[in-house]
């Protein structure tokens, strides 16, 4: 019993923690989004040998007669996302005089 209630403590209190974290600054946006692009782009590299290791699978134990295995298409380069337009710079105001 103490494990299950020590159990329920710890997930309450881990999430009111990560509830309570601020939001990103730009660079870290930037950051995250640059290693979402990757890891999409992985994903379909990945994709590609896959469909490519299949194709040679199939082809040695096609029957002859049978159709060829459909083409891979090539992922095209990497590019990197774009990064946003930078905000122009706030004017210091100058503070009220009496």
């Amino acid at each position: 019993m103490k494990k299950i209630i020590a159990f329920a403590f710890c997930v309450f209190t881990a999430t009111s923690v990560i509830a309570a974290l601020p939001p990103l600054t730009p660079e870290a946006q930037e950051a995250a989004n640059l290693a979402k692009a990757k890891t999409a782009y992985g994903d379909k590299v990945g994709a590609y040998q896959l469909c490519q290791a299949q194709n040679r699978v199939a082809d040695r134990f096609k029957v002859s007669g049978a159709p060829a295995p459909a083409a891979c298409t090539a992922p095209p380069p990497f590019v990197p996302p774009v990064v946003a337009a930078a905000a122009a710079p706030a004017v210091p105001v100058a503070p009220a005089t009496k």
